[in-house]
């Protein structure tokens, strides 16, 4: 039997995900903005018709903002989250095996399902309606032995309008057909800098990077490489992750509304940071050995005076409790904070991260740090489940009130899916 994975991949998704509840945003150029609405982080067709490209900042294309009447959102992630999930709800329905990949894709592994059997590409179109019927987001399907070829297959299935949105790679006379035509550059796991070097050697197209003996890749190249000149040729070397590995690092920063020149304001706001990093070091159930904090100044204001540093510190023992990393963070504050900057920019970086049951390695001489909380797993526990009840409802006193520092999003849409006070109204 003949394995045959699927990428389902949510077309434009931020921008759909907005068109949901805005119709009469179809058809028109619409672009979502990243934080605090500086650059470009998704774009409509129309949009990239205007040859605007992704991560592009918005006032680099305000004149063509204001000629073509581009309508601009800021992220709302609580909606794309949501809008995810439903998405990846439906196709389940359709697969045994999924591994959610990203926000907007998903590898489905369809081996042995009958009706992909029969007909792979009309099982396609049947996802495809289904996601698009539950949800009203529209997604294409690449059909493919392994999940690089599902990947390219998925790619040509947005290209080319005439595929209908679902193309299946599982021939290898129109693998080859598709290949010849596919500069290598868009191979997934092939950057901009191994296309260039691989360009260098003669590899232009997709179908010269299958053509090369994996050792030669190998040598020349990576290991890395060398699988993905397998894939190309049929030959699976990724399998599908069911369940998602825990991340390895945990970083929350983020750019500021305005400079901030206090040391108050840069440690509520770091504060916040190691808050919500925590957070998701509990969520996969880990602790932290070694706690980063970075700040800096606006770079591309050169008008300015520039600063930026970043400090460490290793911890006796792991931890997931906010009352330590938070502590921990202010102490690295006060070692790199300088007066007289404006600061636009600050995070706190975890990593040394490991599970929450491994045994501590302490070292027989050493001293418990006595200026550092005690760690309270079980107060932890009882914030964050107060806390999925009733969001922000508690929060470190080090987090401050005055959250004007915040980035903007003055033009972010309704929270149409996960808040009863601005559920859609039909008239």
């Amino acid at each position: 039997m003949q394995r045959r994975l699927a990428l389902v991949d949510c077309n434009n998704f931020y921008v759909s995900c907005e068109r949901v509840f805005r119709p009469d945003l179809i058809g028109q150029p619409v672009a979502v903005l990243s934080n605090n609405d500086g650059c470009v982080v998704a774009r409509s067709q129309e949009v990239k018709d205007l040859g605007i490209k992704m991560g592009v900042p918005l006032f680099q294309i305000r004149h063509l903002v204001d000629q073509h009447d581009i309508r601009l959102f800021s992220s709302n992630y609580a909606l794309y989250a949501d809008m995810s999930s439903r998405v990846m709800a439906t196709l389940e329905e359709f697969a045994p095996s999924l591994e959610v990949y990203s926000i907007d894709e998903a590898f489905l592994d369809l081996s042995g399902v009958y009706p992909c059997q029969q007909n792979p590409i009309a099982y396609g179109q049947r996802i495809k309606q289904a996601v698009f019927r539950a949800t009203g987001i529209p997604v294409s399907v690449g059909l493919g032995p392994t999940k690089t070829l599902a990947k390219l297959a998925n790619f040509a299935a947005k290209k080319w309008k005439k595929t209908g949105g679902v193309l299946d790679l599982s021939d290898p006379v129109r693998r080859e057909k598709l290949m010849k035509i596919v500069p290598v550059g868009e191979v997934w796991g092939i950057g901009r800098k191994i296309a260039a070097r691989l360009e260098q050697l003669g590899i232009n197209s997709v179908w010269d990077l299958a053509s090369q003996p994996p050792e030669r890749i190998q040598a020349q190249f990576s290991v890395v490489v060398s699988r993905t000149v397998l894939e190309l040729n049929g030959i699976s070397c990724l399998e599908l992750e069911e369940i998602a590995p825990n991340k390895q690092q945990i970083v929350c920063s983020r750019s500021f509304s305005r400079k901030l020149t206090a040391y108050r304001e840069l440690s509520a706001a770091l504060a916040e940071f190691g808050s919500r990093a925590a957070e998701k070091l509990r969520k996969q159930r880990s602790v932290t050995g070694c706690i980063t904090v970075f700040i800096r100044t606006n770079p591309f204001n050169p008008n300015e005076p520039q600063y930026q540093r970043a400090a460490s510190a290793k911890l006796d023992a792991g931890t997931q409790d906010s009352r330590v990393i938070v502590a921990t963070a202010n102490r690295l504050l006060e070692a790199i904070y300088k007066p007289g900057y404006g600061y636009k920019k600050a995070g706190v970086q975890l990593s040394a991260i490991q599970p929450a049951t491994a045994p501590a390695q302490l070292d027989l001489f050493d001293l418990a740090d006595s200026d550092l909380p005690a760690e309270n797993r079980e107060l932890m526990q009882a914030m964050d489940r107060i806390n999925r009840r009733y969001p922000k409802a508690i929060a470190l006193a080090a987090t401050g009130i005055d959250k004007s520092w915040k980035p903007k999003a003055e033009r972010i849409s309704k929270r149409y899916t996960t808040d009863w006070k601005e559920l859609v109204i039909v008239k």
